[in-house]
Order: structure tokens, then C-alpha cells, then sequence
């Protein structure tokens, strides 16, 4: 059976090659037919996974295992200096704008920006689109830094910190069991559905509790390895790279936001 990313033979029924790691489509394991997946609709989240799983491209496009880890990593490096940034000179433009403003337009534009990544196969658009989620987010995530270091800026470090060496466990535990997290998928989303709708629940009847924040934290952790896992199953492109560097980095923020929470909670 041929890989349709480099061409090179595999075993009957393989799922990833085992030349340049690139999944192969489930349908040519059966049959020996391609079906690439269309660039019609909008797909996003676990779908759009699947896309890109099923995603027949040129073996041109094709970059080298290291290559293709090192877009992920700068690209998400990128990510963290912008926030950086973000946190450091644009509070007090986040600060002056109107609450709502700030979250409609937050939600408009990382919607947007997931979407045209997750629509797009150039890696440049995609790139366009991890930005248009990194700077709204980074907007946000800067006025909650700005709260907590007035308290004690030991929480936002302890939060970074610890956000850190939980995504470097991950990472670690990928290499370990990787099909520990093959299966997580369906089972991570079903849980922090459920986590949400019982903080809107709390929330319209105004109890505040801590026990969702460490649930949304594990689940997040979770999804870092998940997501570090999945990278290395899509076909290794330029374009690819920088959407999983975009699902990743979105872990990453949601992880930090909790335990800015969790730890400014503990200190007060």
C-alpha cells in the first residue's frame, strides 16, 4: 500500500506510514482508494481534525519530521511573545474599552480565526488566522495578569510556571503512551461540556465554588497532550504545523487562565 503524502510502500492495513509519519486514509487501507478531503464548508474542532487526518497532499508539500516539530514550536513561541507583549504595553487600551466590546469582539475574531485556519491548506493564511486568535485572547488574557499581579505578581509566575512544566509532562507522556491519548478525544470534549454547562448553572444561580476550575484545568492538561499527539498524526506540512500550533496554543491559554484562578484564589 502506498503512502499518498511520499509515496513510499507500507503494510496492509498500517494507519501511519512508516516513512514520514503521515496518517494514512482509512479507506486506502480497506480498498486501496483515496478519497482527499475537500476544502467545501466550514469545518472545525474534531471535524476539522478529521479533514486534515483524511487530507491527501502533494508529496512535495511534505516536510521532514524535525522540520515540521520546529514550525510548531516557533509558531507557538510566536504566540507567547505576543502575549507577552500584550500584557506588558496593552493594558490600558484593554482596560479603556468597553467589557462587551472586548468579549464580542474577542469571540468574533477568534471564531474567524479558527475557522480560516481551519478552511485554509496555506500556511501563511493559517498563520493569519493563529493571529487573529493569539491577540484578542492575549487582550483578555492581559487584563487578568494585570488583576493578579496587583495582588502578587508569585501568582502569575507560579501560573506560567507550572502551565509549563505540565505541557512539558505531557509532551513527555506522549513519548511514553501515545495511545493513551489516541482514545481521549470524544471523552476530553464530552467532559469539559459537561464542566461548562455546570459553571453557567452555578453561575445563573451565583455560587462560586473552585472545584470546575481544577476540572477545566486536568481537562486542558489533558488536551495538551492530546493535541501534541494529534499533531503527529496529520500529514507533516507547513500548513498543518501552524494549525496545531494553533490547538495547542489554545490549550496552553486555557490551562494558564485556570491557574491563574486556582492559585489567586489560594493566595486570597
Amino acid at each position: 500500500m502506498k503512502c499518498p503524502h511520499c509515496q513510499a510502500e507500507n503494510d496492509s492495513g498500517a494507519r501511519v506510514c512508516a516513512s514520514c509519519g503521515a496518517s494514512l486514509p482509512a479507506d486506502q487501507a480497506g480498498n486501496g482508494s483515496l478519497k482527499a478531503a475537500t476544502n467545501a464548508g466550514i469545518l472545525i474542532g474534531a471535524k476539522a481534525r478529521k479533514a486534515r487526518m483524511a487530507q491527501v497532499v502533494d508529496p512535495s508539500a511534505i516536510i521532514s519530521t524535525r522540520a515540521y516539530n520546529a514550525v510548531i514550536c516557533g509558531v507557538l513561541l510566536w504566540g507567547l511573545l505576543v502575549n507577552y507583549l500584550l500584557c506588558r504595553y496593552a493594558v490600558g487600551f484593554a482596560a479603556s474599552m468597553n467589557p462587551w466590546v472586548l468579549l464580542i469582539g474577542y469571540v468574533v475574531l477568534a471564531l474567524a480565526g479558527t475557522i480560516i485556519a481551519a478552511k485554509s491548506h496555506n500556511p501563511a493564511v493559517s498563520f493569519l488566522g493563529y493571529n487573529m486568535v493569539v491577540i484578542p485572547f492575549g487582550l483578555v488574557i492581559s487584563l487578568l495578569v494585570d488583576h493578579y499581579t496587583k495582588i502578587d505578581p508569585s501568582i502569575v509566575t507560579y501560573a506560567f510556571l507550572y502551565t509549563m512544566l505540565i505541557a512539558i509532562g505531557m509532551m513527555a507522556l506522549v513519548m511514553i503512551v501515545p495511545q493513551f491519548f489516541a482514545k481521549l478525544g470524544g471523552v476530553l470534549l464530552g467532559a469539559l461540556c459537561g464542566v461548562i454547562l455546570c459553571e453557567a448553572v452555578l453561575m445563573i444561580f451565583g455560587v462560586r465554588q473552585h472545584v470546575t476550575d481544577w476540572a477545566v484545568a486536568g481537562i486542558f492538561s489533558l488536551y495538551i497532550g492530546y493535541d501534541i499527539y494529534r499533531s503527529q498524526q496529520f500529514p507533516k506540512t507547513l500548513d498543518n504545523a501552524v494549525d496545531s500550533a494553533l490547538d495547542i496554543y489554545m490549550d496552553l491559554a486555557n490551562l494558564f487562565i485556570r491557574l491563574l484562578e486556582i492559585i489567586g484564589d489560594s493566595k486570597n
